[in-house]
């Protein structure tokens, strides 16, 4: 298996390389060459993540250094529950809960898994990441511990919860957190003119763990494959996806499992009041505007990175619009879901899981799973406001907050950076 450039002008490298080489040679995004279909028979409902996930994964490392290893960085990545849970209160519906690795976030599946396949290729680096809110934490959680690795972290200053801050800023010398007084795009914006710096990058060891890296998303495949066949086997029926969408890496994740030939039906993405994708939806223009904070802070984004890797796949405008919808959500919307989550379903929802909750309703689907992608105490100050109680904290989360934190203040500009790393 090869992986291709989204803008056809770089040499095809093989899983590895591009772990190491993040961006491609000519500034795309890496792509399976081929999606391969799977035999469905190899998989049941009964398996583990990192059973599942060996068997997934297998074609996309062939005949790479890490094929022998992919069972080991399987069952040390996936080590965490990954439940699908039915809504008794609403039949047809269920609920993909990602929260429960070291970080309570989704983002710990994908920064897990690629940072076992780093440490088994015996790379020693300087992993950068701009986050928005969670992809931080988990890479930080990653990594910290790890020899022959430090951890860059840049992030929006005032844009995020403070306990969310507090998992990028509380992990000792090893990680960096750059508090930048700007927005997830400019973050975002220094750390691909950092990656595309071949003295800064050489000098640093730089390597991505956003979801630029195909490290990223090819675990994120594992979970949605998984449970649209648990889906299947207990509700014999397929499932549509709603997934909370920002950078809209997990969002491609699901397409690609889909495209793989699991059983999926539609994607749904479900965004905030940043419009790009629903305006593009609408019109087939793709056009950028400011970014607007909202209550689902891990999803203030105006220029989604994986937007090249969605046209790849979905070169066909039509067909795009046949298989996958988008949802925009107010800040108003999310705190009614919230508020509402215990009568209407049983669930404490965090206000990006509420996207997906307020997008459920407005698509008129069935037979629907709901991406759960954090834990509502990551962001108590909305939650429990509304829900008038206390959200319990996880004990992952309660030991990180109680760390002491250091971060370093950063102007939005490429130059403050580089003289920031000196």
């Amino acid at each position: 298996m090869k992986f291709i450039s989204t803008r056809g002008k770089s040499q095809p490298r093989q899983a590895h390389e591009c772990l190491l080489q993040g961006l491609a040679d000519d500034g795309g995004l890496f792509v399976p060459e081929r999606i391969p279909r799977v035999d469905l028979s190899r998989f049941n409902a009964a398996m583990s993540m990192d059973e599942f996930g060996e068997i997934l994964l297998q074609p996309y490392f062939e005949s790479t250094p890490l094929e022998s290893k992919l069972q080991k960085i399987c069952e040390d990545a996936f080590n965490f529950p990954v439940p699908l849970l039915a809504i008794e209160k609403r039949p047809g519906l269920s609920v993909l809960e990602l929260f429960h690795g070291p970080t309570a976030a989704f983002k710990d599946v994908g920064a897990r898994f690629l940072a076992n396949c780093l440490i088994e290729l015996g790379v020693q680096a300087t992993v950068i990441v701009a986050t928005s809110g969670d992809t931080g934490g988990a890479v930080a959680s990653a990594f910290a511990n790890q020899r022959g690795f430090k951890v860059v972290i840049l992030y929006p200053r005032g844009k995020i919860s403070q306990r969310q801050e507090k998992q990028l800023t509380s992990w000792g010398p090893s990680v960096r957190a750059f508090s930048v007084n700007g927005t997830f795009d400019d973050c975002q914006r220094i750390v691909k003119l950092a990656l595309a710096d071949s003295e800064l990058s050489t000098k640093h060891k730089f390597i991505s763990a956003n979801s630029i890296s195909i490290g990223r998303l090819l675990p994120q495949m594992v979970y949605h494959a998984r449970a649209s066949i648990q889906y299947l086997a207990s509700e014999k029926f397929k499932a549509s996806f709603i997934v909370p969408t920002g950078n809209l890496g997990d969002a491609v994740a699901a397409l690609w499992a889909k495209r793989s030939g699991f059983p999926i039906d539609k994607v749904i993405l479900a965004t905030n009041a940043n419009r790009t994708l629903v305006d593009y939806f609408e019109t087939g223009k793709y056009e950028t505007r400011p970014t607007i904070a909202t209550l689902a802070n891990a999803m203030d984004v105006s220029a989604p990175s994986n937007f090249e890797r969605l046209q790849h796949l979905y070169p066909d405008f039509k067909m795009l619009k046949r298989e996958v919808e988008t949802y925009s959500v107010t800040n108003a919307e999310i705190s009614k879901a919230i508020a509402s989550g215990v009568a209407d379903f049983d669930q404490v929802w965090c206000p990006h899981t509420a996207t997906a909750v307020v997008s459920f309703e407005k698509s008129k689907l069935r037979n629907v799973v709901l991406v759960s992608t954090a834990h509502p105490a990551k962001f108590e100050t909305i939650v429990e406001p509304l829900l008038h109680t206390t959200v319990s904290v996880p004990l992952k989360l309660a030991e990180t907050l109680r760390g002491s934190s250091v971060s370093f203040d950063l102007e939005s500009d490429f130059d403050s950076f580089k003289l920031a790393l000196e």
